[in-house]
């Protein structure tokens, strides 16, 4: 969008606007966050959480507009309920702590109101109305549905801030004739003076003297949404730490010290102790995404708040997002797993967020891989691992977590995909900002990076052993065996959904009907030119006999070629082909 151009609808590319300013926001925004991260746990995470939450919404957004520009789905541009509705998934699956977990029943929210409207469901005072009508609707669905995700919401938190937001942009819609950007203006505004005020509601944050982190955080998104509509940037927030810290007042006139008639409850971020005293608070977080009916979740969310406490529970439609801090993190995935099927499980212990830190080693390899196998395998080598499942590519934020438990004072990263190039260099240009030489080596697959990780040599210098692990993931050639999802036009022909198609660097070679034979003459194209060694990674669901025929096929054909077979794993494509 110009910087000089007013939106006057909320539309599917002024969301993509929003959530990439949103990103850039909160990438400027986050140590600082982080910082002022007391309540209800003094974890320090709370801007690196938004951040990548938001990270996994933009990827999302971008993956619906990729979709729609390549006439996979019509018309060219989403609708902007479709637009929000990914916003509102990809902050779902990626969602981090308390307050990212929050951010995506928020944006969940919007999506409902928008697609509501697009339905042509029967509303008070008839059709959508204007953009900044529809706005206005669409944020106090959002505060309302956080609020209600939070098992025991208190003031002063992020549900504070977005629950100001939604009232003022109300107001604004009622009385000016729903103008988006008067509206998005408000909806700013009225967060900025809550979370101003969010001192004088928690006694914990006006101890340390700052305001609530989550808070300032969706203020950072609400101001990129203003940018976004106006082409011109928000007006600065107030410093997180007031001048005069006895001076911030009670919440609503009640003298500081008077606040114990504040609810009560859980302690996540939106929702706590009223003192923010967690020193003796349950051990451990757990967040998992988990697929199970509405009434199951309901009798989950019974069980696990009588667990622990910070629990949130966000989704719907089959797909939730729990979080929760137990001392039991055993009892609430078993939990979770009685509800129905929870995955991508996370169980971190508080003690762990800032453990002694050993003296760096000297030279790291972090490897993205595609399979369980291939992180075995990249793991007895050495190097740290980030698994990348189908559907899930890793964002920039979890390879710079690599890069740290790497705990080296040099890295070589290998993305091992074509569409993880940005991302790893968002990550490496993070980590050198840490004091992390890193080298981004510029691996296609994952066999390229098999190949640089054979030859690598932490005892050689830094820049001769980058040389030498890009050379050898340069004279690797890939190739992979997939199933067509749908019919479409390849470079290749024609294929049906159910064909199966071999690729070399990318591009689909061969489409045939059966994998052992498509592979076969993938193997033939790729070795043409010559070849020395053979690798090979096979999935679990791949034919069981599909690596011994292939193996077999090349002696027979191929003389002087050698072969290696490697397990790929439950989450790795079909097969892997990489010629040396």
């Amino acid at each position: 969008m110009e910087v000089d151009q007013v939106s006057q609808t909320l539309d599917a590319p002024l969301v993509r606007a929003w959530c990439a300013r949103a990103l850039e926001a909160l990438g400027r925004e986050r140590e600082e966050i982080d910082a002022i991260n007391v309540y209800p746990v003094a974890d320090g995470d709370t801007g690196t959480n938004l951040y990548l939450t938001v990270e996994s919404a933009a990827q999302a957004v971008e993956a619906v507009f990729t979709a729609h520009a390549t006439g996979l789905t019509v018309p060219a541009v989403p609708a902007p309920a479709d637009a929000v509705r990914a916003m509102a998934h990809g902050a779902l699956i990626g969602a981090r702590g308390n307050s990212g977990t929050i951010l995506a029943q928020l944006l969940r929210g919007m999506a409902e109101v928008l697609a509501e409207d697009e339905r042509g469901e029967p509303r008070a005072g008839g059709g959508p109305g204007t953009g900044g009508e529809r706005l206005a609707r669409a944020l106090g669905r959002a505060a309302a549905s956080a609020r209600g995700a939070v098992a025991h919401p208190v003031e002063g938190t992020i549900l504070s801030v977005a629950s100001a937001a939604a009232t003022a942009c109300g107001h604004e819609a009622a009385g000016a004739g729903g103008g988006l950007a008067g509206v998005a203006r408000a909806a700013y505004e009225g967060a900025r003076a809550a979370l101003a005020a969010t001192p004088g509601q928690l006694p914990a944050l006006h101890r340390a003297g700052v305001v609530d982190a989550g808070g300032r955080g969706l203020v950072a998104v609400l101001g990129a949404l203003l940018a976004a509509v106006t082409g011109e940037a928000p007006p600065a927030q107030d410093r997180s730490r007031p001048a005069h810290r006895a001076a911030v007042p009670g919440p609503a006139g009640v003298p500081e010290g008077a606040c114990g008639g504040i609810e009560s409850g859980g302690g996540a971020d939106g929702e706590g102790e009223a003192d923010g005293d967690t020193a003796g608070g349950p051990a451990y977080e757990v967040i998992f995404l988990l697929e199970a009916e509405e009434t199951a979740v309901d009798r989950l969310r019974g069980r696990l708040d009588g667990l622990g406490d910070s629990l949130v529970v966000v989704g719907g439609d089959g797909l939730w997002n729990v979080h929760v801090h137990v001392d039991d993190a055993g009892a609430a995935v078993e939990a979770g797993v009685e509800a129905g099927r929870p995955y991508r499980i996370r169980i971190t212990h508080f003690g762990d967020r800032n453990p002694p830190r050993p003296e760096p080693a000297g030279r790291a390899v972090v490897a993205v891989v595609p399979g369980e196998g291939l992180a075995e395998l990249c793991a007895a080598a050495g190097a740290t691992t980030v698994l990348a499942r189908p559907g899930e590519p890793p964002a920039s934020g979890e390879l710079v977590d690599a890069v740290r438990r790497a705990h080296a004072r040099e890295v070589v990263l290998l993305p091992n995909a074509v569409d993880l190039r940005h991302t790893a260099a968002a990550a490496a240009e993070q980590a050198r900002a840490e004091g992390v030489r890193v080298a981004v080596i510029p691996t296609r697959a994952a066999v390229q990076g098999i190949a640089a990780l054979a030859v690598h040599e932490p005892g050689r210098g830094f820049d001769e052993d980058v040389v030498a692990m890009t050379a050898a993931a340069g004279a690797t050639r890939y190739g992979e065996l997939a199933v067509a999802e749908h019919r479409s036009f390849t470079s290749a022909g024609v294929c049906q959904a159910g064909d199966v198609l071999g690729l070399i660097d990318g591009d689909v070679a061969v489409i045939g009907e059966d994998p052992a034979a498509t592979a076969r003459t993938l193997l033939d194209r790729m070795l043409s030119g010559g070849g020395e060694l053979v690798t090979l990674v096979v999935a679990d669901d791949a034919p069981e006999t599909l690596a011994e025929d292939l193996e077999k096929h090349v002696r027979a054909t191929h003389l002087a070629v050698d072969t290696m077979v490697h397990p790929g794993g439950s989450s790795a494509p079909l097969l892997l082909v990489g010629v040396e």
